[in-house]
């Protein structure tokens, strides 16, 4: 690893890299679902160093990858021949205003990093699951989290963000200044730019109560139907994901409900609140305790020799067709592990013209994770994931950052045709030349909206 003053066939990169032959090298190319084998790993200390190691990709014609937490499905934070931009550097976490409770964070940070920090303050962001996923990824596919219901998105506490674009300019998007590049961020994905900071309004949250309820899973569609009726009588301070996991031989089904209830350290209401999700079925084991909320995100780790391939789409009813599709689904040989997100209160309240994601109708997130052979191959992942289709057929979008294919379909059912052709245009202006391309990529244009393979509404 050299620290300054990189030599390449081009010129000097006077920031901390790491190329083949490194110590760190084999560490630099692996991100959470995958290995690559780039060229180059770069990791600026502010947005200058950004800039130059853009312009150097530019120059060499190298593809860039953007690192936050590394955490994307497609190991879309690293790449093989090209230039991995790794943020880590940028994880600064600073208070801008007391009072309205605005905090800058750095790109690279992690939310587990941002819980902490807040902690001692009583506040907090909603964020993602774990605490090593990163601020930035999550933020830009829109960032779906523990307090969705409560608090909306991660998107949607958003009131800034400074983006060095693919020509080296340092901008700031907000409602006021660059107020398309700010809509777009809002779920558009890493397209339009390398955010090196983004300014949230954190939530006054001292404690939440979590909990894991196991059941015996004797009826799928019995206990989705319960699950559903249940969060669906809930109070917006309550998020939970049901969890279906792959049927292991010679033991017991078992399903079992993941919540989060963030209630502002009411210990009646969060019991009330809490004791339907109690009574789905039979309860095998339950753990519910109240929390500070930087204890709610652990850590995670890949599970080894296997290839995980996730599929998710976001339903507007949890109705009969799509239970039934679930129920099918688990049937299924192929092992797969299947979650229900639950979704309403503040993240439908706000307007689907308001971000770039646009799904704001949706009842719940369906996730399905297949779990592989490490040696699997893309035919095998297929096969695998044909059970799944009827469940997709019944969505009216899909979760980039849980998407583990990033096809021109898979854009498609991501973005409505309205969206995706304002995006395009905002991807025009910013990123003519698409140089932000290795994500699900939103192709410059001139604004028209383009055929989609299957009208999901």
């Amino acid at each position: 690893m050299s620290l300054q003053d990189t030599t390449t066939a081009t010129g000097t990169l006077d920031t901390e890299t790491v190329a083949p032959g490194d110590e760190e090298y084999d560490d630099a190319a692996r991100v959470f679902f995958g290995t690559g084998a780039p060229e180059l790993v770069v990791r600026p200390r502010d947005a200058d160093e950004v800039a130059a190691a853009l312009a150097h990709a530019v120059r060499r014609g190298l593809a860039v990858s953007v690192r936050s937490g590394g955490h994307s499905l497609l190991g879309h934070g690293t790449n093989t021949g090209g230039m991995v931009i790794d943020l880590r550097h940028l994880d600064g976490i600073e208070v801008l205003d007391v009072d309205r409770r605005v905090v800058r964070v750095g790109g690279g940070a992690t939310w587990g990093r941002v819980a902490e920090a807040l902690d001692p303050r009583g506040w907090a962001l909603t964020s993602g699951d774990t605490a090593g996923v990163g601020v930035g990824g999550l933020t830009l596919g829109g960032g779906f989290g523990w307090m969705v219901r409560r608090h909306g998105l991660a998107i949607d506490n958003l009131v800034a963000a400074r983006v060095v674009t693919a020509g080296g300019r340092l901008l700031t998007a907000s409602a006021t200044e660059n107020p398309q590049l700010f809509w777009a961020l809002r779920g558009g994905g890493g397209n339009f730019g390398v955010v090196v900071s983004f300014d949230f309004v954190a939530q006054p949250v001292a404690t939440v109560h979590r909990g894991t309820v196991t059941y015996q899973l004797d009826d799928v569609a019995e206990l989705v139907v319960r699950w559903r009726d249940a969060m669906r009588a809930a109070p917006e301070e309550l998020t939970s994901t049901l969890v279906l996991p792959p049927a292991v031989p010679g033991q017991i089904p078992e399903a079992m409900v993941l919540l989060c209830y963030a209630g502002q350290g009411d210990v009646a209401a969060a019991n009330d609140a809490i004791e339907p999700l109690l009574e789905l079925g039979t309860v095998l084991r339950a753990s519910i305790s109240e929390c500070r909320y930087a204890d709610l995100l652990e850590d995670a780790a890949a599970p080894p020799g296997l290839r995980v391939a996730g599929r998710n789409t976001l339903v507007r009813s949890v109705n009969d067709e799509v239970i039934t599709a679930i129920d099918r689904l688990h049937r299924s040989p192929a092992p797969a592990m299947i979650a229900l997100r639950s979704l309403g209160g503040a993240f439908s309240r706000v307007q689907r013209e308001a971000t770039a994601f646009a799904h704001r109708d949706a009842e719940a997130m369906v996730l399905c994770m297949a779990m592989l052979p490490e040696s699997a191959t893309d035919d095998d992942v297929a096969r695998a994931l044909q059970p799944w289709e009827p469940v997709a057929a019944r969505g009216i979008g899909s979760y980039t950052n849980f998407q583990g294919s990033a096809s021109a379909a898979d854009v498609a059912a991501a973005y409505p045709p309205a969206t995706y052709a304002r995006l395009s245009l905002v991807k025009r202006a910013y990123d003519p030349g698409n140089v932000f391309a290795h994500n699900h990529n939103v192709l410059p244009g001139d604004g028209l909206p383009r055929p989609r393979t299957a009208d999901r509404r």
